[in-house]
């Protein structure tokens, strides 16, 4: 599926970097999957980079947008591990991501991204 976002556009296209330019210099995430939020672009560029490392056969299957909302659903693999999300992304005034928040389930895939995560991290 091709989706209208830019970040979302970026983000199947392989293009990190232009998925991280559309994220707000204030930024704040949010996910499940990592304790507490990250804070900044450079923050939660870092963070998208080693997420975007852990998942496999990641693709986009549906997109949905009222007002400054874009929520994309997902799916992916973590090892044997499937799962599905969603990027909920909350655009600020100057049409920039200004809140970025993940949700996965079922709960072993999120454990199995929370792992790979840590370890990603934990070996940076």
């Amino acid at each position: 599926m091709s989706v209208r976002h830019p970040f979302g556009a970026a983000i199947e296209a392989g293009d990190e970097d232009a998925a991280v330019a559309t994220l707000s210099p204030d930024v704040v995430f949010h996910s499940p999957a990592v304790h507490g939020q990250y804070e900044g672009r450079e923050t939660v560029a870092g963070l998208l980079r080693v997420v975007a490392g852990t998942f496999e056969n990641f693709r986009y299957t549906r997109e949905w947008r009222d007002g400054r909302t874009t929520i994309l659903f997902f799916e992916a693999n973590v090892g044997d591990r499937d799962l599905q999300g969603v990027d909920i992304l909350d655009e600020g005034g100057d049409g920039l991501v200004a809140e970025f928040t993940v949700m996965v389930r079922p709960l072993s895939g999120l454990q199995a991204v929370s792992a790979a995560v840590a370890a990603r991290l934990g070996s940076s």
